[in-house]
Formats: structure tokens, sequence, C-alpha cells
């Protein structure tokens, strides 16, 4: 597997440079990872199959699924490939190669922890912070504009919002200097994650049943439903910065009323 690998890298760096490798090679890396994953919940909740594992009853319209594409194909084209183009330097400076040979997986791991961990709590307090009453109504509504998300949801933001939080995941590689095959697995994780928080549908093998303090689409699924004064859930990939400052108390409240029995329609009133 690994001469399977780095042969298939072979092939790369002698074909094309690091800079379209870097910046096209991830745009589009990013692009495939991000709708062959979200695409197939849109198919879902039209089909109404799986609906048994649905987190909410509503779906979306097919009018709103395709405005959700277009704007993300606009900031995609607008806003994440210049962000590529434009960092290559800084990544460059910090030590970002492509060159063989690639990296050990115990390195490659240990940068991967690394930046989930500075992932989350960047990312907890940037969310929080647009969560405050004028960048929410000016920049993070627009990601709320979906309060029954599904996959491609997670992206749908506005310009400025996604250079803000964009920030908590491109910070850990800029400092570090990766290889740039750590950096492109660090993407499709992030992604991967990203997209299933928001696909809307809590199957019995997502993650949050078997990965201790693992946010997943149940966990933030709540914090769509609720009004921005009432959301919390704040968090990232892991839950541990909700729990530390007190942000999930509503959403462990509601699990433990489910636990019993009592349906949250108190909940669904505040909708």
């Amino acid at each position: 597997m690994a001469s399977l690998i780095q042969s298939g890298w072979q092939y790369l760096i002698t074909h094309f440079s690091d800079f379209q490798l870097a910046c096209l090679g991830s745009f589009f890396l990013h692009e495939g990872v991000f709708f062959l994953s979200g695409l197939p919940f849109i198919w879902l909740e039209r089909a109404g199959w799986m609906s048994k594992y649905k987190i909410q009853a509503k779906n979306n319209t097919p009018a709103a699924q395709e405005k959700c594409i277009v704007r993300l194909l606009l900031y995609h084209f607008g806003v994440n490939l210049p962000v590529m183009i434009f960092s290559y330097p800084v990544f460059t400076y910090m030590g970002m190669r492509s060159s063989l040979p690639l990296p050990s997986w115990k390195v490659v791991l240990i940068q991967i922890i690394f930046y989930f961990i500075l992932e989350d709590f960047i990312f907890y307090w940037g969310h929080r912070i647009l969560h405050t009453k004028w960048l929410y109504k000016h920049v993070h509504s627009v990601h709320h504009e979906y309060a029954t998300p599904f996959g491609l949801t997670s992206e749908y933001a506005h310009p400025a919002e996604i250079l803000f939080l964009g920030f908590a995941t491109i910070f850990g590689p800029a400092i570090t200097g990766p290889h740039l095959i750590t950096l492109w697995l660090w993407m499709v994780l992030r992604v991967l994650e990203t997209v299933e928080a928001h696909c809307g549908y809590h199957f019995p093998w997502s993650l949050s049943n078997f990965l201790p303090l693992y946010g997943g689409a149940d966990f933030h699924d709540y914090h769509h439903r609720l009004l921005y004064t009432k959301s919390g859930n704040y968090s990232s990939t892991f839950t541990y910065m909700d729990r530390i400052f007190g942000t999930d108390i509503g959403y462990r409240k509601l699990k433990a009323l489910k636990s019993i029995g009592v349906e949250d329609s108190g909940e669904q009133k505040k909708q």
C-alpha cells in the first residue's frame, strides 16, 4: 500500500508543479470530496429514503437545495480558490513541501491530531463570537438560513464567515508547514466531518455513537434548530469546549428528557 501511494505521488510531482498541486490540486480535491459526500443527502431527502434516521421531519424544497449549490459554487470559486492561491507563499515559507520522501505515518498522525485540537479551540470561540447579535444578523445568519441542514449547507456561509472560520482550519497547517499529502489528508477529514455534522441524519453507524466527545449530526442539528440567543453547541468536531464552558446544557437536558421518553415538543415550538 505504501509503495502504491508513493508511486502515485511520484507521478503527481513529476507531471505537476508545486503551485499546481498545492493550489489547483487542493481546490479540486476539496470540490470532489465535498460534493461527492454531500450530494447523496439531497437525494436521500428528496427520495424519502432512510427517513427513520432523519433528525428533523421537515424537508428542504428543491429550490432551496438548488440555491445552496449555486451559491456554493460562487463562494468556492470566488473566495476559496483565491485564498488557496494567495496563501500559497505563506505555506511554502513555513516549510510545506510536496517532494519525496513522504512523511512517516507517525508524523502525519501527530500533525492531524494537533490540527483537530487547535481547530476545535479556534472554531469554538470564532463560532461563539458569530452568535453575538450584530455579527449574527449581518454575517452568520446566512449559514442559519437552513434550519434543517443537509450535507452541502456545511459550507454555505457569508464570504466574511468563510474567511473568519476558515482561519481555524488552515492555521494549524500554516504554522507547521506540513507535507502536502498531510495537508490533503487533513482537508479531506475536515470536509467529511463537517458534511456529516450537517447531513441531517443520525445513523446507527454514525461516529458519535462510537467515538467519545465526537459531535456529529445530532449535536450540530440542535444548534441549527434554535434561535441564535439559545443555540449553544458551538464546537466544531469534538464537544469538549462546549462541555467545559457549559454551552451544551440545553442539548444535554434535551437528550436526558428523550432518554426517559419525553419528546422535545417544547424545543420545536421555539423554531
